[in-house]
């Protein structure tokens, strides 16, 4: 009896656990819906309409006032009059959060792929201000239309970018100026998406000829490598770019079984494995004197949950060793046994808020659901303000409360979406198939 009555609480307190998440994600959801998926983001100094009325443009104050929106530990941007836009990535990351939630709340039944009939959806007006009368198969449709409507245009394939000016030290971006991170997130999207437009995967599919041509698709001894972005060196690699755009040709490998996805993107993964430090970890780049940025937490985070998306969708066991190498320097030095991520290999502090996201993500799709957890119960506890609203940063002796709308409110959303579907759903090795 005793047994029985420890299991029945410990079920009960699992069901309210699972159910307060539920809020949460309606409450990021509803933040993110009632401002239009727009606000401040990381790099966001360039729409100042302040700098914009000068009557100059140079390089060294372009990057004084992107670094000044983007430092202090108060919201500069309103005094900078920063424009407020939709984040193209972030945009796709809402997408696949109200798709997630649909389901949770099951509107959509699990792994179906039936066509849904959005014309009428969306002719039923407009969805309600109260988050318990939303429709988030209308939000996942609408935003997803958007990602085809501001995709950038001129390349060879499907693809998207930062919808702001970015000044580089050897360039400056235009806006939409397309990358791969960004491109992968809306394919990602589009595909999973494919019940609400069977149109979907065939644009989603075009990418792989933006990877191809405009990112320079390139063999080496070892591999193969791509461009982060067109306005990147070729003599510099982005190590987390390259896997996540292996990642992209593997989700596209797991819908179409067409084999010079899978292919292309284990060369850039054998390339990218012959990068991996003795501690288990990657720099940001190679050369590694080419970035201030180390063994930092979510970048390290985006090259696991690739090599993970490699081994559920082919089964294959090519990388096993380095996964497990990476997942225990992730786990063991990237974060804090409570579940609070570390800046890097060397630094505790600032603890990021993007950190935690893709820490809940990678421990998720690892099947460490535990250690998922604790990073999200730690998160909420100390970066969460209320009423669907995260902080950005945690230092030692102060929080950052700004809230950015993609890197705090989109990445928290999906990854608390992801989770909660791993509860509901656990993966299958190919979650993404005609």
């Amino acid at each position: 009896m005793t047994q029985r009555i420890s299991t029945q609480t410990a079920e009960t307190s699992a069901t309210n656990d699972e159910q307060h998440l539920i809020e949460v994600l309606r409450e990021t959801l509803t933040y993110a819906r009632e401002r239009e998926y727009r606000g401040w983001d990381y790099g966001d100094g360039m729409s100042s309409r302040l700098l914009r009325m000068l009557p100059v443009d140079n390089r060294w104050l372009n990057i004084f006032v992107q670094e000044l929106a983007k430092r202090p530990p108060i919201n500069v941007r309103p005094l900078l009059l920063v424009e407020q836009r939709r984040n193209y990535k972030g945009t796709s990351l809402f997408a696949m959060a109200n798709l997630n939630t649909a389901r949770l709340l099951g509107e959509i039944e699990w792994n179906s792929t039936d066509r849904i009939d959005m014309e009428s959806v969306v002719k039923n007006g407009e969805a309600a201000d109260t988050t318990e009368q939303v429709d988030y198969k209308r939000e996942a449709y609408q935003l997803n239309e958007w990602l085809i409507a501001n995709r950038s245009v001129g390349y060879s394939g499907f693809c998207g970018g930062h919808n702001h000016k970015i000044q580089h030290i050897d360039g400056k971006g235009l806006p939409n100026d397309p990358d791969i991170v960004s491109t992968s997130y809306a394919v990602k999207s589009l595909l999973s998406a494919r019940g609400l437009d069977p149109m979907y995967p065939s644009i989603a599919q075009t990418a792989e000829q933006f990877i191809v041509e405009d990112l320079d698709y390139r063999t080496v001894n070892d591999g193969a490598v791509i461009n982060y972005h067109l306005n990147h060196s070729s003599d510099i690699y982005t190590i987390n770019a390259g896997a996540i755009g292996a990642r992209m040709l593997i989700d596209l490998y797991a819908y179409f079984e067409k084999e010079s996805y899978r292919r292309r993107a284990q060369q850039i993964f054998d390339h990218i494995v012959g990068l991996q430090t003795d501690l288990g970890g990657w720099m940001y780049r190679d050369p590694s004197s080419s970035s201030h940025l180390s063994m930092d937490n979510h970048h390290n985070g985006f090259v696991i949950e690739s090599l993970l998306r490699y081994r559920a969708v082919t089964g294959s066991d090519r990388y096993e060793e380095t996964i497990d190498r990476a997942l225990s320097f992730y786990r063991e030095t990237l974060f804090d046994p409570s579940g609070a991520p570390n800046w890097d290999e060397n630094k505790t502090y600032p603890r990021d808020i993007h950190a935690s996201a893709q820490g809940i993500l990678v421990f998720t799709y690892a099947g460490d659901l535990d250690f998922a957890r604790r990073i999200l119960a730690w998160t909420l506890d100390q970066l969460y303000a209320g009423n669907g609203r995260f902080y950005y940063r945690k230092h030692r002796l102060y929080t950052t409360r700004i809230t950015l709308m993609r890197w705090c409110q989109a990445w928290m959303a999906y990854a608390i979406s992801e989770y909660l579907t791993a509860l509901h759903e656990p993966r299958s090795s190919v979650p993404t198939s005609r």
